[in-house]
């Protein structure tokens, strides 16, 4: 190990920076930070930039040119250089480079319209898909269905879903309570301030009761814990609940498919391709559209904010996709009645 900070490489100054990072970020947060600066230092060795002190305001201006010529979305090159620019920042604080370095990394303004992904499942596609699998009885209860329901219902985060245990849903109180557990590998986004107890209805509480009376794998996971969703080896890695994801909301499941494809032979009902379905959806998508349709059910955003686990200024900004005539039509109309001259 080199006693000159200066000295470090590209890889290894991203590996210390992560290494700090991980006493404070969700191991979500440190893979998709990961994601970001591999590109970086990868970019670094082959430009024979081998340690942290040859860094320039030049490098930093090559790299931004390069990345943006590769066509990425305006808020995926600025995100990436936003990564770069705090990890430029710890490496001042170690002093491996020069003071006044991070200024010198251009971080790209990016509108909210543009940072703000209006991508959803739309209300009216999870009320067919819900309602089909409702109705049909080889269909009820399986894992697929009771991934959707809870997933529309609460609107939880992809990793909230998969830390869930048994014990943490009860039928009687009609209730799923979502708890921060890092140490037996389910940590929540917001650590404990994640935690919360979300009220379901009746019809979602009788799908996640058939749902472990016949269709969940009665195994446990590395921690001896008994997850809410299980494989047959224990509990599921998130990718295989974004792979469940994207195929339970191929809209081919209740219809024909509205893009003109031959589902009996359409690639992408494959497993490895489901997500190239331009009507399938990520558990983030999901997510977006459950808050929007609690907001158009009348929810107040204070309530579905605590219920979501997110704040206000993040669901206004982020995840409420309404469109201005959905406001109009869900939200504000209903409100006309009130302006009766007649009631005066």
């Amino acid at each position: 190990m080199t006693e000159d900070p200066g000295e470090l490489s590209p890889r290894e100054a991203t590996h210390r920076f992560l290494t700090r990072r991980a006493t404070e970020d969700t191991e979500s947060s440190i893979n998709t930070y990961y994601y970001r600066l591999k590109l970086w230092f990868a970019w670094c060795e082959e430009q024979g930039i081998e340690h942290v002190s040859d860094l320039t305001g030049w490098s930093f201006e090559q790299y931004e040119v390069h990345r943006a010529s590769q066509k990425n979305a305006p808020s995926t090159l600025h995100n990436d250089m936003d990564t770069l620019k705090v990890l430029v920042e710890y490496l001042e604080q170690i002093e491996a480079v020069d003071d006044g370095l991070a200024e010198k990394v251009h971080v790209p303004h990016v509108s909210l319209a543009e940072r703000s992904r209006e991508t959803k499942l739309d209300t009216d596609d999870a009320a067919r898909l819900l309602k089909f699998f409702r109705n049909n009885e080889m269909l009820y209860g399986t894992r697929k269905h009771a991934f959707l329901e809870l997933a529309w219902h609460t609107g939880a985060r992809l990793g909230g879903i998969r830390a869930l245990d048994v014990r943490d849903y009860s039928s009687e109180n009609q209730t799923a309570e979502f708890v921060h557990r890092p140490n037996s590998g389910t940590p929540l986004k917001n650590k404990t301030k994640g935690e919360r107890i979300v009220g379901l209805r009746g019809e979602v509480c009788d799908v996640l009761d058939a749902y472990i009376r016949s269709h969940r794998d009665d195994t446990k996971d590395d921690h001896k814990r008994q997850p809410l969703f299980t494989t047959y080896l224990g509990r599921p890695g998130l990718n295989t609940i974004r792979v469940m994801s994207y195929v339970v909301t191929q809209p081919c499941i209740y219809g024909d498919c509205p893009h003109g494809y031959d589902k009996n032979v359409c690639e992408f009902r494959a497993r490895n391709h489901s997500s190239k379905c331009p009507s399938s959806r990520s558990p983030h998508h999901i997510r977006t559209g459950s808050i929007t349709w609690h907001r158009d059910c009348g929810v107040p955003a204070e309530v579905t904010a605590k219920r979501v686990n997110a704040s206000l200024e993040v669901i206004q900004q982020y995840y409420d996709k309404a469109t201005k005539r959905e406001e109009l039509e869900n939200r504000r109309r209903p409100h006309l009645r009130k302006l009766s001259v007649e009631e005066i």
